[in-house]
């Protein structure tokens, strides 16, 4: 979306403000201030949104036993399964084929695609998920047959790069692909023309996992992204055991109640302050680079930050943080050791420059990232994360704390308790930095079409809380394009597309 003209062309498929996905949810309206000043009680309310959106899942127990068989009867067959997704759901999808890989070596049978390819893990590439073609002309490039299976995973049900590779499947394969998305069906039916177009085909199986809203509006990298990766996992790991499946997420909703978030708290600080007094930092991982590098890498388009450093490709701005994993020793060994697998390009340069390899292969997250991010300006603060005695072990600046987990091993709900347990660290650190307002994502960065009208509604929000509702969507739109060309880091989207449209009624004759 290059003009303002060419998205408001087109302004109905991308305004999904009636999606619950996309509401502020009601629980964390002074989120923002909790970051700042009541931290236990953002934490706090941030573990019960996780839980309902939890909940939420054990009533679809049944409905949910079609998808584990035919993930199942896929497997036992011997045929395979190809996992799309975009943003985060691509990451999660890239992070269960990692899982797959680790749990059965040398197995291809589970594989994953992203929009932009491997590389978007780590840096995200504009307008790639907004093109349906895409997304088919991806499964094919991987070899997709007649007799495999694709899990598309989408957190509004709406995203056109999915909706391609699925519906590719649907004219390909003698097994139906699955569609997997977080909002409920009769809504998107009556909104969404894409989306009713594919939840009405016969050929496609779709099941909704209503999460509700999350707690950082829009910012479905949380509750949407966790409730999606962890189904589709379940389903992987206990085949036609839906009975075991759900006994197993039933103890672990049980033992994240009880679990003691608190110890956050030190880490959150030291994190803000690291960056407040113009340091830097980089995680430092093995077994649990690929979930320290989905939250790290999502904290960019969120929250207006430098995207991770390419030192092939400079730009004068330094991403806040970086991963080493020190059990690599080259930028190669690094990807292999993320991803668990060769790294798969797109090789499509026509379309974009870095959805090469060679580009790819320029971030380098081995033992010298270390050294690349200790010659920037400014103190380097390293956060560790490892094993120890059969915990999760976060250790950073002086401070260590271990938390227990319920399936510990390297497995599918070791790897989501650390994911919430990032989400909650790094949102809570992005607030105490003034990076959201209550709950609204104030500086996201509008990138595709998605999060152009999700910036144009925040705005309208604020407007409206100012006394100024007299604004149309199409005048927000347009200012938010004339403010975007000119959008420093120390900026947000939001406020600056406000200001200017105050500022433009003021001088008016």
């Amino acid at each position: 979306m290059n003009t303002a003209n060419e998205f408001l062309a087109q302004k109905k498929i991308f305004r999904l403000g009636d999606l619950p996905t996309e509401a502020p949810h009601p629980k964390t309206a002074q989120l923002s201030d909790w970051a700042k000043g009541d931290l236990a009680r953002g934490l706090k309310v941030l573990r019960e949104v996780d839980l309902d959106a939890l909940n939420r899942i054990l009533d679809l127990r049944a409905e949910l036993g079609a998808f584990f068989a035919s993930v199942a009867a896929t497997l036992e067959s011997g045929d395979r399964i190809f996992l799309v997704g975009c943003g985060a759901t691509g990451r999660l999808s890239l992070s269960l084929d990692h899982l797959w890989r680790r749990k059965f070596p040398g197995s291809a049978q589970v594989s994953s695609l992203m929009a932009g390819g491997d590389v978007a893990l780590v840096h995200s590439l504009e307008g790639f998920e907004d093109f349906p073609d895409y997304g088919a002309r991806h499964l094919l490039e991987l070899g997709f047959g007649p007799n495999d299976l694709v899990i598309g995973a989408t957190e509004g049900g709406e995203t056109p790069y999915v909706i391609g590779a699925v519906e590719k499947a649907a004219e390909m394969s003698r097994r139906a692909p699955q569609f997997l998305c977080c909002n409920p069906r009769p809504l998107l039916m009556a909104k969404v023309e894409r989306s009713r177009r594919v939840l009405a085909d016969p050929r496609i199986s779709s099941f909704c996992l209503d999460t509700g809203p999350m707690a950082l509006t829009g910012s479905t990298r949380m509750q949407a992204s966790s409730v999606l990766m962890l189904v589709i996992g379940l389903a992987l790991d206990f085949g036609r055991d839906v009975d075991g499946a759900f006994a197993a997420l039933v103890r672990w909703i049980d033992y994240l109640s009880r679990q003691d978030v608190t110890p956050l708290e030190a880490f959150i600080v030291h994190e803000a302050n690291a960056y407040q007094g113009g340091g830097h930092t980089i995680y430092a991982s093995d077994e649990y680079a690929i979930t320290v590098i989905t939250d790290t890498t999502e904290r960019a388009p969120t929250f207006n930050l430098a995207p991770f450093d390419n030192p092939h490709y400079p730009t004068g701005r330094h991403s806040l943080t970086y991963l080493t994993i020190p059990a690599a020793a080259t930028a190669k060994e690094s990807w292999r050791h993320l991803l668990a697998r060769e790294p798969k390009p797109l090789e499509w340069p026509e379309i974009h420059p870095k959805t090469t390899k060679d580009y790819l292969l320029s971030f380098d997250f081995g033992r010298k990232a270390l050294e690349i991010r200790q010659g920037l300006p400014g103190p380097l603060q390293v956060f560790e994360i490892d094993t120890a005695e059969k915990h999760l072990r976060l250790r950073f600046m002086g401070v260590e704390e271990r938390f227990a987990v319920p399936d510990f091993g390297g497995s599918l709900l070791d790897h989501l308790t650390l994911k919430l347990l990032l989400n909650m660290h790094s949102t809570l650190v992005m607030g105490r930095l003034g990076r959201f307002e209550g709950n609204l994502m104030t500086w996201v960065y509008p990138s595709n079409g998605k999060l152009i009208d999700r910036a144009a509604r925040y705005t309208e929000i604020l407007l409206r809380r100012q006394g100024q509702d007299d604004f149309t969507y199409d005048e927000i739109v347009r200012a938010q394009f004339a403010c975007k060309s000119t959008l420093s880091p120390a900026e947000s989207i939001v406020h600056k597309t406000m200001a200017k449209l105050l500022g433009d009624r003021v001088r008016r004759p």
